[in-house]
């Protein structure tokens, strides 16, 4: 019962070749946005970063989602090497500071006041957007099952949305990049394990399925 519950609240149905393929039959593309300090930038600079955001948003003839994901700051990997440092550390003033940075930082990290935030883009298509003469405007159609042909045709106009979106974010000097397969598990998976994520564990994921 609980597996059937999971997935009746999952609305993903496959994730494949980078691309989400939801249940209601649609696409969803993902791209992971760079920041950029804002407030540091000269008057000059905002007024042109958001006169290019604007023209960006005014040429999208499709809707976005933005994700703004938010995650304590995982610095295990980073206490591994220090304590490593520390052991094979010979100078014994060195070894009691590195025992003590590394403390600190641990105390540091457990206020919660050090957070890292991670910034997507969710691009959607729908298989109703496939040029075609069988759709008829104004009346409710039956999407159809989602055949090979039609998820490589869904599948290159997509992409075509997503070069488009990366095009106009990069004119606002954001840089973004697709997810693969992998990755793309990896997010959904530490958006349901927030805890195991945090501190840097995450399932093995099939070499066939990473790309």
């Amino acid at each position: 019962m609980a597996k059937s519950a999971t997935q009746d609240f999952l609305k993903i149905k496959q994730i494949r070749e980078g691309i989400l393929l939801l249940k209601n039959k649609s696409f969803r593309g993902v791209l992971m946005v760079s920041s950029l300090n804002f407030a540091l930038k000269s008057e000059d600079e905002q007024t042109a970063i958001i006169y290019q955001f604007q023209n960006f948003l005014n040429s999208m003839d499709f809707g976005c989602q933005i994700l703004v994901q938010s995650r304590k700051l995982n610095i295990t990997g980073y206490i591994e090497k220090l304590r490593e440092l520390e052991t094979n550390q010979q100078n014994e003033l060195l070894k009691m500071q590195t025992t003590g940075y590394i403390k600190f930082i641990e105390g540091l990290v457990k206020t919660g006041t050090i957070m890292t935030k991670t910034f997507f883009l969710v691009v959607p298509f729908a298989v109703s957007n496939l040029a075609s003469t069988s759709i008829t405007p104004r009346k409710k159609q039956k999407v159809p099952d989602i055949t090979e042909e039609t998820f490589q045709r869904c599948k290159t106009q997509l992409w075509q949305r997503m070069e488009f979106v990366v095009l106009g974010l990069r004119r606002c000097g954001l840089k973004a990049v697709p997810l693969t397969t992998g990755e793309l598990i990896e997010l959904f998976w530490a958006l349901h394990n927030p805890k195991q994520a945090e501190i840097g564990y995450y399932p093995e994921i099939p070499p066939e399925l990473t790309s």
